[in-house]
């Protein structure tokens, strides 16, 4: 069993939240954009509860927006659960400037 409320501490840790939204079998738990420290305190409360990040089926999904630009998501693997933190790739120079191109191999 896992705690999603520590779960979603770690995922956050040093770094700003925007807005986070967690899916749950009994209901979503939203964070808005402009949250104060009651309204977080309210979503972590909220999300105090343990659930079964073992083998099966995923139990918990989301995605959470970070103040800098990056996000993290639900990353499920064989009903094995976790909290993906994701970036902006650079865009390819290819796609800098120009017009539209179509190659093939």
């Amino acid at each position: 069993m896992r705690n999603a409320k520590e779960e979603f501490l770690e995922a956050v840790e040093g770094r700003k939240i925007k807005c986070a939204i967690v899916k749950h079998y009994k209901g979503n738990i939203y964070l808005k954009k402009r949250h104060n420290g009651t309204a977080y305190k309210t979503f972590l409360d909220n999300l105090d509860f343990e659930y079964d990040a073992g083998y099966g089926g995923q139990e918990l999904y989301g995605t959470i927006w970070f103040k800098d630009g990056t996000w993290a998501e639900r990353g499920e693997y064989d009903g094995s659960e976790w909290w993906q933190h994701q970036e902006i790739p650079d865009i390819p120079v290819e796609l800098e400037h120009g017009n539209f191109i179509f190659r093939t191999s």
